[in-house]
């Protein structure tokens, strides 16, 4: 499947369970963000990992989904004035600039348990031990080990000279940003019933892949424009964060950034992964 149909089955599928219910805000809240326009990468690789394990797509869509959803909690949350203080996400208003802080926090809180829920009523026919997995899998990168570990060393790190940073920079963008691609491609091929011995390869290419995306990321955030972005630039420059940019400078950013992807062509070419979806993701990344 080309990636523009994985978007629109991604769009279609989570405009279905966007449903808009009572209390109408949070909902609408919710939706919001998740709807946003996107490249749908994280549910984009779920269903490409099954699909490249020998499982079946259709059985991978609600964890997909979800995946999509814990994605737009954590964007709600990261933009927050007590956060990042961002107005603006792929071009549109930030969710708290709609709707409100006090919303915007509650509904954050209600997608990373909308969620998994969602995988729990559209998955049955996945059966009892592959969804206890998923949840796992879900729980584990979504909480205090996974994306929230990584957001509060990031907050942290802020204006600060840790001892050691380059060791905090790679805690942070490991867990703010990789652990997502691990819970993505991890969960599709466990749908799939892939192997230990292929969850390793495949979660050594989703850590790769992470990463290499967030230098992308630092590197746009000092080169790029609102136009292309969709978000106010610069600001992790001025609020002191840590990048890969302010600790190896720009040239070798690039230079680790393309030597990454190269390990991630050369990983699925070793375990003979073909994947025409992951091999369009490299080059969208790579910045020559």
């Amino acid at each position: 499947m080309k990636m523009d149909k994985y978007i629109e089955l991604v769009n279609g599928n989570l405009d279905k369970f966007m449903e808009i219910k009572y209390p109408e805000d949070i909902f609408k809240s919710m939706k919001y963000t998740v709807t946003l326009p996107g490249k749908r990468l994280r549910p984009v690789m779920c269903l490409e990992s099954c699909r490249m394990f020998g499982g079946d797509i259709n059985e991978a869509i609600p964890t997909a989904c979800a995946i999509e959803m814990l994605h737009a909690q954590t964007l709600i949350h990261d933009d927050l004035p007590c956060m990042d203080n961002d107005d603006y996400r792929r071009g549109k208003l930030t969710n708290h600039k709609v709707f409100g802080e006090a919303i915007a926090v509650l509904a954050g809180d209600a997608l990373l348990s909308y969620a998994p829920q969602i995988i729990l009523k559209n998955s049955k026919n996945l059966g009892a031990e592959k969804l206890v997995r998923i949840i796992e899998e879900y729980v584990q990168y979504a909480g205090a080990y996974g994306v929230i570990a990584g957001q509060i060393v990031d907050i942290e790190s802020e204006k600060k000279n840790p001892e050691n940073p380059r060791k905090v920079l790679e805690f942070i963008h490991t867990h703010k940003t990789a652990d997502l691609f691990k819970l993505s491609l991890r969960c599709g091929a466990i749908i799939a019933g892939a192997t230990d011995a292929q969850l390793e390869i495949i979660t050594e290419f989703a850590q790769k892949l992470g990463f290499a995306f967030q230098i992308a990321d630092d590197i746009l955030d000092e080169t790029s424009t609102f136009e292309v972005m969709g978000k106010t630039l610069g600001k992790d420059k001025e609020a002191g964060k840590l990048t890969y940019t302010s600790i190896y400078g720009l040239e070798k950013s690039k230079t680790d950034l393309n030597n990454l992807l190269d390990d991630c062509t050369k990983l699925l070419a070793d375990n003979n992964l073909q994947s025409d979806i992951f091999e369009k993701i490299i080059r969208k990344i790579r910045i020559l």
